[in-house]
């Protein structure tokens, strides 16, 4: 015939059960909990314990913005399919890789160049609107190897044009700001252009 179980091996059986059990929900918690994890594509946002000091430079430089003759620094890369009496039609694209020099003459020292784009945006044939998308990058002085990013609006209705700066590399890393250009020289013929270049850029 069987034993029967006492009183104290039943509650010791259903401690031991008790205990085990506890400890089989712990690790599924923790495996629901960690799981997850590997699926995300982001990590956690902690909170910088000190702002870094903010700094601010100025720039001055002009632009070359050259369509004519062999060597040009803006070239059209798409033109809308319709009749236009202007190449700088509304729709037209144009893809350049404008000098950045100290002064005005071409001959001057070259610092830096402007890659991008920048799309002819008006309807009016009387205003050559562009919104330009460009990396302004430097390539000499203390700013070798730094950029600054802009995407703006100009419009030649502007004597003095502001443009917005939303980012930078290098030096300006973490860059906002803004440019004010004004035209130095313009030939109206061949659509050339020299832009004389204010710049204020706030950074880290």
């Amino acid at each position: 015939r069987s034993k029967k179980p006492n009183i104290i091996e039943v509650k010791i059986f259903r401690r031991k059960m008790e205990k085990e059990h506890n400890i089989f929900a712990l690790a599924m918690i923790f495996c629901l909990t960690i799981a997850p994890v590997y699926g995300q594509y982001y990590s956690k946002t902690v909170m910088r314990v000190a702002q870094l000091a903010e700094k601010m430079t100025r720039l001055h430089f002009f632009l070359h913005d050259t369509v004519s003759g062999e060597n040009p620094s803006a070239v059209v890369i798409a033109h809308p399919n319709i009749t236009q009496a202007s190449p700088f039609g509304f729709g037209t694209l144009f893809a350049i890789n404008d000098p950045l020099t100290v002064g005005p003459e071409p001959t001057s020292m070259l610092i830096g160049n402007a890659q991008g784009l920048y799309v002819s945006s008006s309807r009016d044939p009387a205003v050559f609107t562009t919104v330009m998308y460009a990396d302004f990058a430097f390539t000499s002085g203390r700013f070798n190897g730094s950029s600054f990013s802009l995407i703006s609006r100009s419009s030649s209705s502007d004597a003095i044009r502001e443009l917005a700066i939303v980012g930078g590399r290098g030096a300006f890393r973490m860059a906002q700001g803004f440019a004010l250009t004004q035209i130095n020289f313009a030939n109206l013929t061949t659509g050339d252009v020299i832009l004389e270049c204010n710049v204020t850029l706030y950074h880290y």
